[in-house]
């Protein structure tokens, strides 16, 4: 079921609690939380978020007191290491929210929504951002919470898109990842630490529930929706999900969405292997199919929302598998580690609020997006909707 709008303007500055009562229904439902549930600041005085930042924290403060002797030669083992290299691999990791906006965007196309690709790579930068300092992957939500705080559209058709852009993302780590593992130890992956394997195992079975759930959803889901004892609205906002997912991938863009989808993974790749070239390490020389190799487990450890960013699950694969399965000692593996976690963490933390603080999205300020009709060749208005001038 597709939304239809009047053509108007988004008004520049419009309070974010009149956005938020504009998006409810009179039968009470919300198509996406009010403001003060969305409050960055609200949400970093939660206790379940203070509790999943201090614990990998304090396991991270444990491990680092443990292993106090790599400590003391890791600020020359940094100091050592090549400014421009490093500046390579931090330019290289932010080429890759353009093309993420670009995919992002041309996902939003197959559903219908027409959007530059500025406005959506300002948006999804915003939502890492979020997924940065709080757990359980709350950006995917405040990416379609800001998209529809900024144009008349619907938050949950939205959200199918970053659903699809999910599973895209889990198909191509582990699919590349298994291809890096092979080319690096010629084909013999049995070779590898359990610890490494169970970890690959563990995506290729996300990956697998994920194309089941896919195939029932198409097959089923609107029937068993059908016969559930749900409010129309429920059934309302499924419809537009399931839109969202499976209108905004289809044959034609398919080939260019799994182009895009590489391209951002290889810049995950390159991050580190420019991190490793910057430090030069003798006993590490993965190589870029082990950089590969370990950027992707890092990143499929980043796929568990139990802390912000994997803070404490990500550093403590990444430093295993360096130490494990490549031999590189522990102090190396830690500064390594330590300065590719600093560009695609602590960056995003920095560049992030400040992009937070100078952005109107946050504050509803509009932009414009254009409704079209669907790949798919479901019926849409085709109408235009407003922007705020100059956003």
């Amino acid at each position: 079921m597709t939304e239809q709008h009047d053509h108007h303007r988004h008004p520049i500055g419009e309070p974010l609690e009149k956005e938020a009562a504009a998006l409810i229904n009179p039968d009470g439902a919300v198509d996406v939380p009010p403001p003060d549930q969305m409050s960055l600041m609200r949400r970093m005085r939660e206790p379940k978020t203070i509790l999943s930042i201090v614990v990998p924290l304090a396991i991270i403060v444990i491990a680092a007191i443990l292993n106090r002797k790599y400590l003391a030669e890791l600020p020359a083992d940094i100091g050592h290491a090549n400014p421009w290299l490093v500046l390579l691999a931090f330019l290289v990791y932010y080429i890759g929210f353009p093309l993420r906006g670009w995919r992002w965007t041309k996902l939003l196309r197959g559903a219908g929504y027409k959007v530059k690709i500025k406005d959506g790579t300002e948006i999804l930068f915003l939502s890492w951002l979020v997924n940065c300092i709080v757990p359980a992957k709350l950006g995917d939500l405040y990416r379609a919470y800001l998209f529809k705080l900024n144009s008349p559209v619907s938050a949950t058709k939205t959200l199918g898109t970053v659903f699809m852009e999910r599973i895209l993302d889990m198909i191509a780590v582990a699919a590349l990842g298994l291809l890096a593992g092979y080319w690096r130890f010629h084909g013999s992956l049995n070779d590898l630490p359990q610890s490494t394997q169970l970890i690959f195992a563990i995506g290729v079975v996300v990956v697998v529930v994920l194309m089941v759930a896919l195939v029932v959803m198409r097959s089923f889901g609107r029937k068993v929706i059908a016969l559930l004892p749900l409010p129309n609205r429920v059934v309302d906002m499924y419809d537009r999900f399931e839109e969202g997912v499976f209108g905004s991938v289809g044959a034609r863009g398919l080939p260019l969405l799994g182009v895009l989808t590489c391209l951002i993974w290889m810049t995950e790749a390159m991050r580190l292997f420019f991190v490793m070239k910057a430090l030069g390490f003798a006993d590490v020389d993965l190589g870029l199919s082990g950089a590969m190799f370990v950027a992707l487990i890092g990143s499929l450890l980043t796929a568990i929302p139990l802390t912000p960013g994997g803070i404490g699950l990500v550093e403590t694969g990444m430093g295993a598998v360096l130490t494990g399965v490549f031999k590189a000692s522990t102090g190396h593996a830690l500064a390594i580690v330590l300065v590719d976690r600093a560009i695609s963490v602590f960056s995003i933390v920095v560049l992030g609020s400040i992009a937070y603080v100078i952005s109107s999205k946050p504050r509803g300020g509009g932009m414009m997006v254009e409704e079209i009709a669907p790949a798919s060749g479901i019926a849409a208005s085709g109408v235009a909707s407003g922007a705020a001038p100059g956003n």
